[in-house]
């Protein structure tokens, strides 16, 4: 067994024991490897973001918490080079580009056989011309996608189509992609109106702890040129009980 296929086991191996704690010694027997190696391993799933831990002392050991992790997912070789496509196409820019790197990182090592052959031939042809990002870009996206993921009152320093800058207060409720172009579509405590933000017109963003308040998608585009926005049909079965469209062309 070469060590990818031991890690992906490994994560297995502790998912089906959670949330009792395996000893090193034990996963090393299990796996025919020194503790030494073992141990290499735990710290590699560690730092590539996989939620293991260590429990010190007397019936301790290493365990995984089952709800922050997925089961095994077998890729035909059609929707590996799909998912390599649709990881290539993420723009360095783009929300959550960062957690889409380590996502690929984890997806790439768990793929086996011809599905894996199948996406490094693919991913061997693809090259992009990628827009780079200044550092208050970059830190501004990332509080945008904190507040997004927390449901909490974000603080903008945002210029627009004049040159002309503002600050505002907002209630994000979603975001929009449009022309290759991504933005945050918000409840405008300054200005009492649902507002869209182009991500790379936010020359700061500072999240705060302060919940924001619940705010339909739909009726803040209502009115808007982005009012027929809809759904992309790929998220649909994240949210079942969302009536979702095709993008329009």
């Amino acid at each position: 067994m070469n060590r990818t296929t031991r890690l992906y086991a490994l994560v297995e191996e502790l998912r089906a024991a959670a949330p009792r704690p395996l000893t090193v010694a034990a996963l090393a027997a299990r796996f025919e490897v020194s503790t030494r190696t073992m141990q290499r391993d735990l710290q590699a799933l560690m730092e590539t973001g996989v939620p293991v831990r260590t429990t010190p002392g007397r019936g301790g050991g290493w365990s995984i918490d089952p709800e922050m992790t997925l089961p095994p997912i077998r890729f035909t070789a059609d929707e590996a080079s799909a998912v390599a496509v649709a990881l290539a196409a993420i723009d360095a820019c783009a929300p959550y580009a960062g957690a889409a790197r380590t996502a690929a990182q984890k997806i790439t090592a768990s793929m086996t056989g011809p599905a894996s052959a199948a996406a490094s031939k693919l991913a061997a042809r693809i090259v992009t011309l990628s827009s780079l990002s200044s550092p208050s870009e970059s830190t501004a996206r990332i509080a945008v996608e904190q507040a997004l993921t927390t449901n909490t009152v974000l603080r903008l320093s945002y210029v627009d189509a004049t040159g002309r800058e503002s600050e505002r207060v907002v209630e994000p409720a979603g975001l929009l992609t449009a022309g290759g172009r991504w933005y945050l579509i918000a409840w405008c405590r300054t200005r009492e109106a649902g507002r869209g933000f182009r991500l790379d017109r936010i020359t700061a963003a500072t999240p705060t702890t302060e919940q924001a308040q619940p705010h339909d998608l739909t009726e803040l585009l209502r009115g808007s040129v982005a009012a027929d926005a809809v759904q992309p049909s790929a998220l649909a079965s994240l949210t079942p009980h969302t009536k979702a469209k095709a993008l329009p062309r």
